[in-house]
C-alpha cells in the first residue's frame, strides 16, 4: 500500500492516509526551540535541552491512534448539541473525505475535508522565535451557514522529561498553571513551581478567548471515563476556566467562531513558546498575532530553502536520485547537524546521546556546501571537547557544553575512550577549508577540553594544532601488532573488547587522516610535515597489509589475546563491510586487493536491501563480544543492514572505477524507492534510516531510527561527490564522475567561492569513468579541475567522458 507521494514542485511528501504503519515525523524549529511533528499533528517540542527543559508530552511507545503533545477540536453546533472531531485525524478517528499532511521543508501542513468543514493547519517554528505557529484556517464547504468553535489543545510535560516516568508524585505536585492578562493580552501560562522565575511556558492565540481548561481530569472528564477521542467538557457550552494548582497540566483554548456562511473562512493563529515570564515576551506574542507578520515569518522559512537547496542542484537520468538530492537529503543533513543524536522518535532526548564527537564531525560534512559557516560554528564547538592528548568527549550538551566519555563509564573493564572520536574532526576542518579558501580558520585559538578548578582552560591550541595532535594520540595508542588500540569502541560501538584490542578500522581512518592532512600541508607549503605524514602513512599501511590481509578480504579486529575478528576463522562475523570499505578509502589497499575485498563484499554482505555491516550474525549473548551479541541475527550491527556504512562501500566502489556497482548500492537504499513498498519498510520514505534488518531476520526489510542518522551526510557525498564526482579541492573544482554506463550524462549547478558553476557530462562513450576534456567558458583547461572564480559570476562547464 501506498500512503503518499512525493511533490518536487512544492518541495513536499504528501500523506494521504494517516494510517502509516508507524509514526511518520518532520522537524521543525532547531535545538534552541522545536522538535517534532508527525503525520497527525501530535508534537514533541523542547527549548535547548531536550533532556532538561521539555514543554509537551510526547510517548512514542503508544499507539499511533493515542493523542500525543497536541491536537485541535473543531464543534459544530447543531440541533441544539455539539458534534467535535479533530482535523489531524487523531484522537478523534474519524472518517475523512480528504485528508494530506503535506510534509514541508521546516513545516508540516495538514489539510482535512469532513462533515463539510475544510480545515488546512500550517506548523512551523518562526527564525530565532522561542515558540510553535499553528496557523488554521476553516472554511465552510456546505452550502448552508454553519456555527463553529475552534478548541486548540496542548499536555504538557514536566521540564525535566525522564522525572515524568520516575516520580509520580513530586512532578504532578510542582506543576502550575494561570491565566494571565496584560495590556489586553490574554495568555495560558505554566510552569513548573520552582521554574516559574525563568521558565514559563505559554499557549495563546489571535482570537478572543472565550473560556479555558488546564487541567486534563476536568478536560477528558476522567470520572465519567472520557477519552481524548471524546472530550466530555466538549459537550458544555464553555471550558471550566479552572487554574491547575497540580496534576496533569494541559492548556486548551475555546474560541467561538460563531456562524459561517457557505464558502467563508475564518483564521486563528496559535502560539506555543517558553519566555523568562509573560511581560517580557509580550511585544513578540502580540507581533504574531498579526497575520501579516506569520505569513512574512513563513515567507522567511521559504526563502533560508531557497538559498540552502541552490547551492547544489542536479539533473540525471534517475528521478528519484534527482528528487533525493536536490531535496530531501540535503534537508536531512541540515536537521542531523542541527540536532545530532539528540532528539526523535528512537533518541528520546533523556540524557542519553547528547551531541556526538564522532556523529557530528560526520553530519557536519552534509552541510559544508551548502551552509558552510553554520558548519564551522559547530566545528568549533567540537574542538572544544578535545583533550590535549588529542583524544575527545565522545559526547557533549550543547546548552552547557559539559561532555562525558559515553558508554564505557559503565564498563570498567574496557578503556575508557573511543578510538575513533578524534580521527573524524580532521576530515572536517579539511572539508571546510576546501569548500571555503578560509585557511585563516586554521590559525584560530581553541582551548582543549581539561580545564583547572576555576574552570579556566589548562591549554588552548589552533584548529591546526588540534587535528595534528588527533593524528598523533592514534600514532601512540598502538598495540601489539602496532595498530591502533580500539579503545571501547570505534565506529561500531556495539563491538566492546577488553583492554589490548586492536581496530582496524581505526587504522583506516587513521590513514584517511594522514592523507588528508598531507594534502593540506602540500598546499600550505610545509614540505616536512609532509614528509612526516607520509612517513606515518607508509609504515600504517605496511602493517595493515602484513598483518590484516585474510586472503579474500580484511580482517576487522585483533581481541586482546591477538584473536583476529571479521576472519575466515570465524564463525560468527566472518566479513565486516567497514573492514573492506575503508582499506579503499584509507588508500590502503593495492588495487588487486581493493578489487578482490569488494568482491567479497558483494558476494557475501549485499542484499536486495542493502549492504549489511557484517555476517552471519551472532546467535547468543557473549560478554566479551559486548554490545553486538545483544541483538538476534540480522538486526542493527549484528548482520543487520546498518545503512551508515553502505555509502562507504559506494565510494569505494568508485575509487575502483566501478559505476554501475556504485549505482546498484546507491539505489537499493535510496528511500524514494521504498515508498512502494511500505508496508515491508514501514518508515518514512522522504529520509534515510539508521538501519534495515538484514536477510537473517524473518522481517527483512523493516527499517528503523529514521532522520538523525550518519547515513544521511555520507549518502549525500557518495551521491555528489563521488558517483556524480563533483569534489571540492584547495585549488579547484574536481570533476571526476564514476556513473553507470547506461548514462548518457547529466548535470549539475554548484555554487563554489563565490561563482555558480553550470556543469554539463557528456558520456556518449557509455563508460563509467574517465575525463577526456573539460573547457570552461568555452575554453579547454588541462586536467579535470575547474579554477576558482569568486567573481559572482556563473560559469559554464563542459565535461566529456573517455576511458
Amino acid at each position: 500500500m501506498k500512503y503518499g507521494y512525493f511533490n518536487d514542485a512544492t518541495r513536499e511528501y504528501v500523506i494521504t492516509n494517516p494510517k502509516t504503519p508507524t509514526k511518520w515525523i518532520n522537524y521543525v524549529g532547531n535545538l534552541k526551540f522545536g522538535g517534532f511533528v508527525d503525520q497527525t499533528g501530535g508534537s514533541l517540542i523542547c527549548k535547548g535541552d531536550p533532556a532538561l527543559n521539555r514543554i509537551v508530552k510526547y510517548l512514542p511507545q503508544l499507539p499511533s491512534y493515542e493523542f500525543n503533545g497536541e491536537t485541535t477540536y473543531i464543534r459544530i453546533k447543531e440541533n441544539g448539541g455539539y458534534q467535535s472531531f479533530s482535523p489531524y485525524f487523531v484522537p478523534t478517528l474519524d472518517n475523512y473525505d480528504l485528508y494530506e499532511c503535506r510534509v514541508g521543508l521546516g513545516y508540516s501542513k495538514y489539510v482535512s475535508e469532513i462533515h463539510g468543514i475544510r480545515t488546512e493547519i500550517t506548523v512551523f517554528v518562526p527564525e530565532n522565535e522561542p515558540r510553535l505557529i499553528r496557523d488554521i484556517t476553516v472554511t465552510n464547504l456546505k452550502d448552508t451557514t454553519v456555527e463553529l468553535d475552534i478548541i486548540p489543545v496542548v499536555e504538557y510535560t514536566h521540564f525535566d522529561a525522564l522525572k515524568q516516568f520516575t516520580n509520580a508524585d513530586w512532578v504532578p505536585q510542582t506543576m502550575q498553571s494561570r491565566m494571565v492578562e496584560e495590556e489586553g493580552l490574554k495568555v495560558l501560562t505554566q510552569y513548573a513551581f520552582m521554574k516559574r522565575d525563568t521558565s514559563v511556558n505559554f499557549f495563546t492565540s489571535n482570537y478572543p478567548v472565550s473560556s479555558f481548561e488546564t487541567d486534563r481530569k476536568i478536560f477528558l472528564g476522567d470520572n465519567e471515563f472520557g477519552t481524548w477521542a471524546n472530550p466530555l467538557s466538549l459537550q458544555h457550552e464553555e471550558l471550566s476556566n479552572y487554574e491547575a494548582n497540580r496534576g496533569d497540566n494541559i492548556a486548551a483554548l475555546m474560541h467561538h467562531l460563531g456562524e459561517l456562511a457557505p464558502g467563508e473562512s475564518k483564521r486563528i493563529i496559535t502560539q506555543l513558546g517558553q519566555a523568562n515570564n509573560i511581560a517580557e515576551e509580550k511585544e513578540s506574542i502580540a507581533k504574531y498575532r498579526d497575520e501579516k507578520n506569520v505569513d512574512e515569518s513563513f515567507q522567511a522559512l521559504s526563502s533560508f530553502w531557497d538559498n540552502y537547496l541552490s547551492k547544489l542542484q542536479v539533473e540525471t537520468p534517475d528521478e528519484q536520485m534527482n528528487t533525493l538530492l536536490n531535496i530531501h537529503n540535503p534537508r536531512q543533513c541540515y536537521i542531523t547537524k542541527n540536532w545530532s543524536r539528540d532528539l526523535s522518535l528512537y533518541q528520546l532526548g533523556f540524557g542519553g546521546r547528547g551531541i556526538g564527537f564522532r556523529d557530528s564531525s560526520q553530519d557536519v560534512l552534509g552541510v559544508i556546501p551548502n551552509l558552510p559557516e553554520d558548519a564551522r560554528d559547530l566545528i568549533e564547538k567540537l574542538l572544544h571537547t578535545q583533550k590535549r592528548d588529542g583524544s575527545a568527549m565522545h559526547q557533549f550538551y550543547a546548552s552547557t557544553m559539559e561532555a562525558n566519555e559515553g558508554d564505557s563509564r559503565e564498563s570498567p573493564d574496557r578503556p575508557n575512550y573511543y578510538g575513533d572520536d578524534h580521527l573524524w574532526i580532521v576530515q572536517s576542518v579539511c572539508a571546510y577549508v576546501k569548500e571555503t579558501g578560509n585557511t585563516d580558520f586554521l590559525n584560530m585559538e581553541i582551548p582543549f577540553y581539561e580545564k583547572d578548578s576555576s574552570g579556566k582552560p589548562l591549554e588552548s591550541g589552533t584548529v591546526l594544532e588540534h587535528i595534528k595532535r588527533s593524528v598523533e594520540f592514534t600514532r601512540n595508542d598502538t598495540g601489539a601488532h602496532g595498530l591502533p588500540l580500539l579503545g571501547f569502541a570505534d565506529w561500531n560501538d556495539t563491538v566492546n573488547l577488553p583492554t589490548g584490542a586492536e581496530s582496524f578500522f581505526n587504522a583506516h581512518l587513521y590513514g584517511k587522516a594522514l592523507l588528508e592532512l598531507i594534502e593540506l600541508m602540500t598546499f600550505m607549503g610545509d614540505q616536512a610535515a609532509v614528509d612526516q605524514y607520509e612517513t606515518w602513512y607508509a609504515e600504517m599501511k605496511e602493517v595493515v597489509n602484513n598483518v590484516g590481509w585474510d586472503g579474500e578480504w580484511y580482517i576487522r579486529y585483533f581481541d586482546h589475546d591477538g584473536e583476529p575478528l571479521g576472519s575466515s576463522k570465524n564463525e560468527h562475523g566472518k566479513i565486516y563491510v567497514n573492514g573492506q570499505s575503508w582499506a579503499i578509502l584509507s588508500g590502503f589497499a593495492p588495487e588487486d586487493r581493493a578489487k578482490i575485498a569488494l568482491e567479497s563484499v558483494n558476494k557475501l554482505l549485499n542484499t536486495k536491501n542493502g549492504i549489511k555491516l557484517s555476517a552471519p550474525g551472532f546467535n547468543g549473548f557473549d560478554p566479551n563480544k559486548g554490545g553486538i551479541t545483544t541483538y538476534p541475527p540480522g538486526a542493527k550491527e549484528n548482520g543487520g543492514i546498518f545503512l551508515h556504512t553502505n555509502p562507504w562501500a559506494m565510494m569505494a566502489e568508485t575509487i575502483v572505477g566501478n559505476g554501475d556497482r556504485a549505482f546498484e548500492y546507491y539505489s537499493q537504499v535510496n528511500p524514494v524507492y521504498k515508498n512502494e513498498k511500505i508496508d515491508e519498510y514501514e518508515i518514512e520514505p522522504y529520509v534515510y534510516p539508521q538501519n534495515i534488518l538484514g536477510d537473517e531476520h524473518p522481517q527483512f526489510g523493516l527499517g528503523r531510527n529514521s532522520w538523525l542518522s550518519g547515513t544521511s551526510s555520507w549518502m549525500y557525498q557518495a551521491g555528489t561527490k563521488y558517483i556524480l564526482g563533483i569534489m571540492a579541492t584547495y585549488d579547484g573544482l574536481v570533476i571526476n564522475p564514476c556513473i553507470p554506463k547506461a548514462w548518457d550524462g547529466f548535470k549539475v549547478t554548484k555554487y563554489f567561492r563565490g561563482a555558480t558553476y553550470e556543469i554539463e557530462v557528456h558520456n556518449k562513450n557509455n563508460i563509467s569513468k574517465g575525463v577526456k576534456s573539460i573547457t570552461v567558458d568555452g575554453e579547454k583547461i588541462e586536467g579535470n579541475k575547474a579554477p576558482i572564480f569568486n567573481d559572482g559570476k556563473v560559469h559554464t562547464v563542459i565535461v566529456v567522458m573517455e576511458e
